[in-house]
């Protein structure tokens, strides 16, 4: 089995969802898998350092894990329209990665939530994608040939999957359109590494 990378920063929990959901495309497409890693908090104290090993949950991300699998599929909560502290801080400490070709020619996607419609969700999966251009990874996006993409009245762009909260929405959670294009996320980012390999 290959496998694709699905690594995420997750707070409350709703990027962790849509990761899920992608884990799911991804292992829709015959002979490949989803590896689910995230990264832990970061501390706004310099000498405080987390352990290796969560107390419970995913397991942490290393550079191993970005190595060894056939693609990637990369996710953050929008803060001020940029990814998390927590997974950019994990991005720049792969330049050995980077400066080795290790992640060039593998496919990637990007997803996102944000608290608000307007809140910098198309930013964000654009932050997310330059440091995986650097690095040579092919970027995948979702076309409208996916039939949710345009039905969506929450995340969900070509640019990656999301999930929209909406301040109004007393039940929260994915809604089916933005179930639809995670895991259509995560199905084209398999085929792509599959066809690739």
């Amino acid at each position: 089995m290959s496998e694709i990378l699905v690594l995420y920063y997750s707070r409350y929990g709703t990027t962790k969802i849509l990761a899920d959901y992608i884990c799911r495309g991804i292992d829709m497409v015959e002979g490949m898998q989803a590896r689910l890693r995230t990264v832990p908090e970061i501390s706004t104290v310099c000498e405080q350092t987390a352990s290796d090993i969560p107390d419970e949950g995913v397991i942490y991300a290393s550079n191993e894990d970005l190595i060894e699998c056939e693609g990637l599929v990369m996710g953050s909560p929008t803060h001020f329209g940029n990814m998390a502290a927590a997974l950019k801080y994990f991005i720049d400490s792969s330049s050995q990665v980077w400066l080795e070709g290790k992640l060039s020619g593998k496919p990637a996607g990007v997803f996102t939530s944000s608290s608000s419609l307007h809140g910098g969700h198309e930013t964000t999966l654009t932050s997310m994608m330059l440091p995986l251009l650097h690095h040579g990874m092919l970027i995948v996006g979702i076309p409208y040939s996916v039939p949710s993409l345009s039905m969506t009245q929450g995340g969900g762009t070509p640019y990656g999957a999301g999930h929209i909260n909406k301040q109004s929405d007393k039940t929260p959670g994915l809604t089916k359109d933005e179930k639809k294009i995670a895991m259509a996320l995560g199905q084209r980012v398999a085929e792509t590494a599959k066809k690739l390999k």
